[in-house]
């Protein structure tokens, strides 16, 4: 794919993978329409299935001439009611019913339903809300007598098999690593994922465990804290800080926190992750219409846009693209709302770096910065970091410029890792091949060949004194390309 139709959009798109795309030519299709990241979701489907896909993406990837991440998402402790005896049921109102953790499974009637989640009689008192089927339903607690939690229905509506169970405000204890996702973090080190999505963290030590053990497995990938309980939120900056990209993960976390509330906490978590210097995705929903349908919905449209707009990195399909009847146009529609969004931000001007008493950190981080405080105030046509680790065009990321930041590394996995940062785009260059002095050189012809530059316009790139050192960006050149 010429870089020409890539450099159009700046955000990333995450497309989860079932399916709807298995067969090849889809999956190509999928690829070439736009899709920057894989998502494998492992709560659904086997292990076997999760493997052949990852591998299916791969080779999809190299057939389309891009690079594409893949993320591994936990299941995470999602809290289920078990089955009904005789189908789904309707509840109705003002009437009563129980949730019995000591009810067998598929013994569930219109009065009473089992619960997986063992510890609800603890964590439940009279008062509380609960909520099934992501909101739809809603139980007053009225009293806890045993094994049984009675409630009160005050939304009443259908309820099937396996529905998931919230408590409004939080405050279930059910822990963030289930023995299913030691066995799937297991798995992902197999699959060699490039992230791993940690689901329902509540504290900073629950993504720590997660890396911890995704290391012990031989696993390289970076972790995703999936930011869905409200407890999240009061550890907001400390999660951040332990991993390496956040996820709104909309679902849930709407269901805990009341929706009005969700629009806020969304820019809050974007704003805070940018912060700290981390990749954020936006997800769930986004374009859930177009499981059935061929076009989305305005406010569907609105919805992806307002994330471009707040700095998301990326932005996610789910069911669209897993199991819905049309995957590639779902890919397709979000880029050109993408490229929508941004050309209103770009049509608004530069967002030129500010001079302040911050103290960097990093070596690399000086560099990027004064790159990017250059190219916002120059002529600039694009930017180059020669990149072991991907550290230095992801701290140039966190600063919004129209300008597009090329990562020229030899490393595959820095390749596929550095497609999840906005207007970060990864080209194959193996710097330690290349003599110093034709280094600069060698630049030039690949920005040619790629048709990203024309001759007589200016990049900047950063390098370090030592090639093929990991986080030993320490110079800055602004060139001239020439034949």
């Amino acid at each position: 794919m010429a870089f020409e139709q890539v450099l159009r959009r700046r955000t990333k798109i995450v497309a989860t993978i079932g399916p709807a795309c298995d067969e090849p030519e889809v999956l190509d299709a999928l690829i070439l329409a736009g899709t920057d990241m894989a998502r494998l979701n492992f709560s659904h489907g086997k292990p076997e299935e999760h493997i052949e896909r990852a591998s299916r993406v791969r080779a999809s990837a190299k057939r389309m001439g891009r690079h594409v991440s893949i993320l591994g998402d936990l299941s995470g402790p999602k809290i289920r009611i078990e089955q009904f005896k005789d189908g789904p049921v309707h509840l109705h109102e003002g009437e009563l019913f129980t949730l019995d953790v000591a009810l067998a499974a598929g013994a569930g009637t219109k009065d009473s339903v089992g619960c997986a989640y063992k510890d609800l009689i603890h964590d439940v008192h009279e008062g509380d809300t609960l909520l099934l089927n992501d909101g739809l339903i809603v139980l007053e607690v009225t009293g806890v007598i045993g094994s049984k939690v009675l409630t009160r229905i005050s939304v009443g509506g259908q309820l099937s098999d396996n529905k998931g169970l919230n408590r409004r405000g939080g405050g279930l204890s059910a822990g963030a690593i289930t023995e299913k996702d030691r066995r799937d973090i297991e798995l992902a080190a197999r699959i060699g994922v490039d992230y791993l999505g940690v689901s329902f963290p509540k504290t900073a030590d629950d993504m720590l465990e997660a890396a911890r053990l995704l290391r012990a497995a031989g696993g390289l990938g970076r972790t995703v804290a999936k930011i869905e309980r409200t407890e999240a939120i009061h550890n907001l900056d400390d999660i951040i800080l332990a991993s390496d990209a956040v996820m709104v993960a909309r679902g849930d976390l709407g269901v805990e926190v009341g929706y009005a509330e969700l629009t806020g906490l969304q820019k809050r978590i974007i704003s805070r992750a940018r912060h700290h210097f981390r990749v954020v995705i936006t997800a769930t929903q986004m374009m859930e219409s177009m499981i059935l349908n061929p076009i989305p919905t305005r406010a569907e449209v609105s919805d992806v846009a307002n994330a471009v707009l707040d700095g998301t990195d990326a932005v996610m399909l789910s069911a669209e693209s897993a199991i819905g009847n049309y995957p590639i146009k779902a890919v397709e529609t979000m880029a050109q709302v993408i490229v929508g969004a941004e050309k209103y931000q770009f049509e608004r001007g530069k967002s030129p770096l500010q001079i302040s008493d911050e103290t960097f950190h990093a070596t690399d981080e000086a560099i990027a910065r004064v790159a990017m405080y250059a190219a916002n105030h120059m002529d600039v046509r694009a930017i180059v970091a020669l990149t072991e680790s991907g550290s230095t065009p992801l701290w140039m990321s966190r600063i919004r410029s129209d300008i597009p930041i090329f990562a020229f590394t030899r490393h595959e996995t820095t390749q596929r890792r550095v497609t999840l940062y906005r207007g970060v785009y990864p080209v194959a260059f193996d710097v330690t091949h290349i003599a110093a002095d034709a280094l600069y050189s060698s630049i030039c012809a690949e920005l040619l060949r790629l048709n990203i530059c024309k001759a007589g316009e200016l990049v900047i790139v950063t390098k370090g004194e030592f090639s093929g050192v990991a986080g030993g960006t320490n110079a800055m050149k602004i060139l001239k390309v020439d034949l």
